[in-house]
């Protein structure tokens, strides 16, 4: 027989997990875990401070707050675990199982600082604002920030039928919206943007950029920047520069071959010791270098560029769709970037698993294309999260690296067959029974063969 002062329930999550488990309640401890047991979560009782059941989105939420001062969450219970839960609780822990009531009413309270950063007409009866950060408003809201948890609001857009002029006017006559605090370093003019889409002025300031177009106007701060990419693209014409920022992506468009002139607003002095040096007063180079440059100094962001993958066509890049939307998919050093819309950044590290179809199988063999033109794969995210690209003839090049039976040890990752099968016709998209780019990869589709690849990573072999 069991412990009776054990007891166990089924179907709880986990603070944000997307992956049910089992909850167990120990005389010495609580214990989850998922179904395959991948995800574990041990809290012994000495730990435990107090207990909480709620009301929350996923049910009822058992939350127990320990003495370190943090708190684990457990949603998924139903009404009728109340009483249950009460009596395990005060059994083996000595504790009560405080009831909390929220309030679902919609009302907020409390103290509030904001003010507008910038304003935009989004369509004939939307006004959009955007507010600034606690970085933003000065040192005594970011030192308020980091005493205490806030809640920060990035965006409002309003709903304003038949005066959306006037309350737009009347936000940037109120915000002082026109004026801009400090002296431009540089301006980039008639920047063609692919995402969003336009031609815009971008001029750079100290401590931010501000794109102005025929109808937005955007002011983003340098802080805001996560990740910059310098990449070619596969017309030999262009170069491709990304932004990843906290709340969206910027993708622009430059001729390689376009040269300009460009003069800093800056003095020596200013280039030494509040950029070590690393600009010039005075350029004279293609548009997209100097740009990379300036934007590299001021976000303090290293640029990353294509190192190591080239395809069979010499490229940096493969040709492909993402849903009905055809790009650029750059196999990078830590990730994958689909450019120009919409901009998907997949990351290595966050992938699970990696699966193939519409591609033929050589039995014992790594996986690679006979006679298709092109194949489907799909990127299952440890988030849950999954993306589908259909693309064009570099099977080899990308996943496998390679044409031989085993793979090449360069470090890179690498497309295995997972169960061997013999070769197998693949239907074309003039196939009737072509499935496409949102096809399920159940293996349900009529005629369609599905095949399961595993990822691996190979360490490069020591010199």
């Amino acid at each position: 027989m069991g412990d009776p002062k054990s007891k166990q329930f089924e179907n709880i999550y986990y603070g944000l997990s997307n992956y049910p488990g089992i909850l167990k309640l120990a005389p010495s401890g609580l214990g989850w875990k998922t179904a395959d047991s991948e995800n574990i979560v041990t809290i012994s009782a000495d730990e435990f401070k107090k207990i909480q059941w709620m009301r929350v989105a996923r049910d009822y939420q058992l939350k127990v707050a320990l003495k370190n001062g943090s708190a684990a969450r457990f949603d998924g219970f139903v009404k009728d675990n109340f009483e249950s839960l009460r009596e395990i609780i005060r059994t083996n822990y000595k504790l009560n199982l405080e009831t909390k009531e929220l309030s679902v009413r919609g009302w907020n309270w409390g103290k509030t600082d904001f003010q507008v950063s910038n304003t935009n007409l989004q369509n004939k009866v939307e006004v959009s604002l955007e507010f600034m950060q606690p970085e933003q408003l000065g040192e005594d809201a970011k030192v308020r920030s980091r005493k205490a948890p806030v809640h920060e609001l990035v965006e409002m857009r309003f709903y304003v039928p038949g005066s959306t002029v006037l309350f737009f006017e009347t936000v940037k006559e109120k915000a002082d919206l026109t004026q801009v605090s400090g002296e431009g370093i540089v301006l980039f003019q008639d920047v063609l943007l692919l995402t969003p889409r336009g031609r815009y002025d971008i001029e750079m300031f100290p401590t931010f950029f501000r794109l102005r177009g025929k109808t937005y106007d955007y002011k983003i701060q340098q802080t805001s920047v996560v990740s910059l990419f310098l990449l070619p693209k596969l017309d030999d014409l262009h170069e491709m520069f990304v932004g990843q920022t906290l709340y969206h992506f910027l993708v622009l468009q430059f001729k390689k071959e376009e040269e300009r002139e460009f003069q800093l607003n800056l003095d020596d002095e200013t280039v030494q010791k509040e950029y070590g040096g690393k600009l010039e007063l005075q350029y004279e180079a293609p548009v997209f270098e100097v740009f990379s440059t300036v934007f590299h100094v001021l976000t303090k962001k290293k640029i990353i560029r294509p190192s190591g993958f080239q395809s069979q066509h010499d490229e940096v890049a493969v040709k492909c769709s993402l849903k009905a939307n055809e790009g650029y998919l750059y196999p990078l050093e830590k990730c994958f970037l689909f450019i120009p819309k919409p901009p998907t950044l997949i990351k290595t590290s966050d992938i699970e698993k990696v699966i193939f179809s519409r591609v033929s199988m050589v039995a014992g063999k790594t996986a690679h294309l006979t006679s298709a033109r092109t194949f489907d794969v799909k990127f299952s995210m440890k988030s849950g999260l999954e993306y589908q690209f259909s693309i064009l003839d570099d099977y080899a090049d990308v996943f496998s690296n390679n044409s031989d039976d085993e793979p090449h040890q360069d470090g890179r990752i690498v497309a295995e067959d997972s169960d061997t099968d013999s070769d197998s016709d693949v239907a074309e998209e003039y196939d009737e029974n072509y499935a496409g780019i949102g096809s399920s990869t159940d293996g349900e589709d009529k005629g369609v063969p599905k095949k399961k690849v595993k990822i691996s990573k190979t360490k490069k072999p020591k010199s």
